[in-house]
């Protein structure tokens, strides 16, 4: 009697490993495939689980092998370049590969729901919405009653059918091919449909009107040369100042891959914050991008998801999660900004979209492009190290120049509200001669606290180490690290003193250039004033336009956004990077302000940008001011090789967080204790430390820190502490996890 077949499976779970199970009663081996999900008892109740391996051995005994209850699948729904991606980011992220596998899938597809619906809705089409119900009345009085009813509300299900219309199944074949109805899945509404049934259709064999281009310059031909010149693997970093026209070459590139009948992936920070790219996208190729990302319902997150396994989706613009998306003919990835922070997960799989946008088009042999005006620190290293190619576009497209950049001396010029004197005077003047002006702040609020006149206390919030923000626009005091909300006190809650907002945030900064400006229209565009669905499409429009003639906002103003009219950028507290904590800081302080300074003048007239600092001698503006984000680059690459952080060493974070201080303590010296034993000598491992915000969300929150100079001993250290960890006791009392590569230390 042969030995049956042992699957080894993926599972929802937090532990770092696979699961045995014997194949569902009646299933032979020969239609088992990894790719495909099962639905398998697990504990007392019942889990989706993905198939990884079949063996002919477990470390089990037969007799305590269980049984898969059934296939889920009769075909893969990952293919091997989808599986190798999932196990290689469980193994350099140390993350459970069950937990990877959710993070990949659409949380449908996650819960065991099929991929291909059976038809259970009926939709009506703009044929049949247009059919003369009247004439329909005469010939066919059964017909023109089921079409009316669907002329009348768009979709029905097929049990409401029943109910209202028993026979009507009769009907469905003549109206199928009549084009009068189409069918559909459950969980579509009748807008989803359509818009799904149009963009997909638009996404595969209807292209679109499609427009010209400008012609490429010097540069921008160049760069395209050197990406498309060779066959195969290569990334390609389009290192460009803002207006260079970066997005011209990508077009370029992807019309080449779409031609070649293949799939374009573009992986975007925030997709909220692009509606102007994808519309270049969609104007100039002639294809409707298929989207993917957080803000979706799960249906249309399915729908897009099985598009692009199908290759129906020929171009997808997504968030870092799209880089899990299967790919069957695969011809280019871009990422753009990849710079961004938004690129690296912070919570549960803690991955790298840009990272592993690298790692998949090396596997899928086709180029990866990485667009930044202000390439990060670990691009540039691995430009200089030969396995990036660096190409720059120095010069700004058509005849737009660079905007003049200048310090205003808070020492000198005291604010009133947020603004200075010279801000005041210099926007009257961009106004007067017809320009629009950002004022920038990257705090949203009226100010960043409450402060007692009398007794000097603060508005604490009650569950983490911070200051609660006042909204005076809602009259509330908000803690923006736990989403803890109160009402506005009118008075010290210790001596019932006066109270007064203190310091200054987007809304304060919207009242006070009102005041300064009461002819004009205060354009504020954070994510405050754009949480209702499309208010941001709205508010960009208007500031496109130059509706809104003075903007203020957040970061969502600094990405992406072309304002023909903007020529005057002020940054109002640009000090905020100068010392900071995170090693980082410096160089995200110089992108950030490159990125917002980059609004400014990108059409015929030059554009200003005025920068308040209370530190105007400070190095770096000097560096900033005269040799631009280069000049900080190279010189934090030397501080960063002096000192022996990255991009000169690798690090890794083990972090806890408890509901008593002594218990995510305890566990980080236990686990110390037990990284020293294991450490070949060539990893450094500081702490355990309380993290600057030791309490957020009511937990006590700690961390070690790991440093080596080479991946390997790290990695090697990571595997077997985790997998201790997952057995200890200890672990289960808290809330911890692996952070490799972490974005923030703190």
């Amino acid at each position: 009697m042969s030995r049956e077949a042992v699957l080894k499976v993926a599972i929802n779970a937090p532990l770092s490993r696979l699961f045995d199970y014997l194949p569902p009663s009646g299933v032979s081996t020969p239609t088992l495939q990894p790719g495909c999900r099962l639905l398998v008892p697990f504990g007392r109740r019942t889990q989706t689980a993905m198939l990884l391996e079949i063996s002919d051995r477990s470390e089990l005994p037969p007799a305590k092998l269980r049984r898969a209850i059934r296939m889920l699948d009769t075909e893969p729904l990952l293919g091997p370049a989808e599986l190798w991606l999932i196990r290689f980011a469980s193994d350099y992220y140390h993350h459970p590969v069950g937990e990877v596998v959710a993070a990949a899938l659409p949380a449908l597809l996650r819960q065991g729901r099929p991929l291909q619906v059976p038809p259970q809705v009926l939709f009506v089409t703009p044929e049949g919405a247009a059919e003369d119900l009247a004439e329909l009345q005469r010939k066919a009085p059964r017909q023109a009653e089921l079409l009316a009813l669907l002329q009348a509300e768009g979709s029905v299900s097929f049990e409401e059918l029943d109910r209202r219309l028993p026979g009507w199944k009769r009907l469905r074949k003549a109206f199928l091919e009549k084009g009068w109805v189409e069918p559909g899945g459950p969980h579509q509404s009748f807008a989803t449909r359509k818009k799904e049934i149009g963009a997909h259709k638009e996404a595969g064999a209807e292209p679109l009107q499609r427009q010209e281009g400008p012609p490429l310059n010097e540069d921008q031909a160049a760069a395209l040369h050197a990406i498309s010149a060779k066959e195969g693997f290569r990334v390609g970093v389009l290192d460009g100042v803002t207006g260079s026209g970066k997005t011209e070459v990508y077009l370029r590139l992807i019309s080449d891959a779409l031609g070649q009948s293949r799939q374009a992936l573009v992986l975007v920070p925030e997709i909220g914050l692009t509606p102007q790219f994808v519309a270049r996208l969609r104007d100039r190729l002639g294809v409707e991008p298929v989207l993917f990302h957080s803000s979706l319902g799960e249906p249309e997150r399915l729908s897009a998801w099985r598009a692009a396994k199908g290759g129906a989706a020929r171009l997808i613009v997504g968030t870092r999660s799209a880089v899990f998306l299967p790919l069957p003919s695969p011809g280019i990835i871009v990422v753009d900004e990849e710079h961004d922070s938004s690129f690296k997960q912070q919570e549960g799989l803690r991955y790298s979209a840009r990272d592993l946008a690298v790692l998949r088009g090396r596997e899928l042999r086709i180029p990866v492009v990485l667009g930044s005006a202000t390439p990060s620190l670990e691009t540039l290293q691995r430009c200089r190290d030969g396995l990036y190619e660096r190409l720059r576009l120095p010069l700004r497209a058509g005849k737009a120049q660079p905007p003049l950049l200048r310090l205003v001396d808070l020492n000198r010029h005291q604010p009133a509200d947020g603004l200075s004197q010279p801000v005041v005077e210099g926007t009257g003047k961009h106004l007067a001669e017809g320009g629009q002006v950002l004022v920038f702040l990257n705090r949203r609020g009226f100010a960043p606290t409450l402060i007692c006149q009398g007794c000097g206390v603060m508005a604490e919030c009650g569950r983490c180490d911070a200051r609660m923000t006042v909204h005076a626009s809602s009259a509330r005091l908000m803690c923006h690290h736990c989403g803890a909300v109160r009402a506005l006190d009118t008075q010290c809650r210790e001596c019932a003193g006066p109270v007064r907002p203190l310091g200054h945030g987007t809304e304060r900064l919207e009242e006070a250039l009102q005041n300064h400006f009461p002819e004009e229209r205060v354009l504020r565009i954070d994510s405050d004033s754009t949480r209702r669905k499309g208010s941001l499409d709205r508010a960009l429009a208007m500031a496109t336009s130059g509706e809104g003639r003075i903007l203020v906002g957040t970061q969502m103003l600094s990405k992406g956004h072309h304002f023909p009219r903007l020529t005057l950028v002020v940054v109002i507290d640009a000090d905020q990077g100068l010392y900071s904590t995170d090693f980082r800081g410096t160089e995200r302080l110089a992108q950030g302000l490159v990125q917002v300074a980059g609004r400014a003048g990108r059409e015929q007239r030059q554009g200003e940008v005025m920068i308040q600092t209370a530190f105007s001698s400070h190095p770096f503006w000097s560096e900033l001011l005269q040799g631009g984000y280069d000049a900080v680059a190279e010189s934090a690459l030397a501080e960063r090789e002096q000192a022996g952080w990255p991009p000169f060493s690798r690090l890794a974070l083990l972090r806890a967080a408890a509901i008593r201080r002594e218990d995510a303590q305890a566990f980080l010296a236990a686990a110390r204790k037990r990284a020293d034993a294991l450490n070949p000598g060539t990893v450094r491992i500081l702490g355990p430390v309380s993290a600057p915000m030791e309490r957020r969300a009511g937990r006590y929150r700690a961390q070690l820190l790991f440093q080596s100079r080479d991946r390997q001993p790290l990695h090697r250290l990571l595997r077997t502490l985790r997998a201790e960890l997952e057995a200890s006791a200890s672990a289960r009392k808290l809330r911890w996890s692996i952070d490799v590569d972490p974005g923030e230390l703190f």
